[in-house]
């Protein structure tokens, strides 16, 4: 199983990016899967899980601001960020979970600044 997160950068407090976690070895329409972040110097937290019966959870920091969907044709999941806030600025990881296994991606950096 490989997941390669991409679709990290620089953006202006207030923008928004989308981040893209592909997977080879795995199918996301039967298992769940999430993103994490972890900022500079603190934790890694959960940021977003879509689950297999396709329900979404949101960390309260994120919600109403962040979107996470799937694309089953592409095997791909996102994340919408919108309106970012300079506390958004992490490391942002995707998390595939099957069953008791889970698989984690490389990270793709996002800062928020001006």
């Amino acid at each position: 199983v490989q997941l390669q997160a991409s679709g990290g950068g620089l953006v202006q407090p207030g923008g928004s990016l989308r981040l893209s976690c592909a997977a080879s070895g795995f199918r996301f329409n039967y298992n769940a899967v999430a993103w994490y972040r972890q900022p500079p110097g603190k934790q890694r937290e959960l940021v977003a899980t879509f689950r297999s019966d396709r329900s979404t959870n949101y960390a309260s920091a994120v919600k109403g601001r962040f979107t996470i969907s799937r694309d089953i044709a592409r095997n791909t999941v996102y994340l919408q960020m919108n309106s970012l806030k300079s506390e958004d600025s992490a490391v942002y990881f995707c998390k595939a979970t099957r069953g008791f296994n889970d698989f984690w991606g490389q990270g793709t950096l996002v800062t928020v600044s001006s």
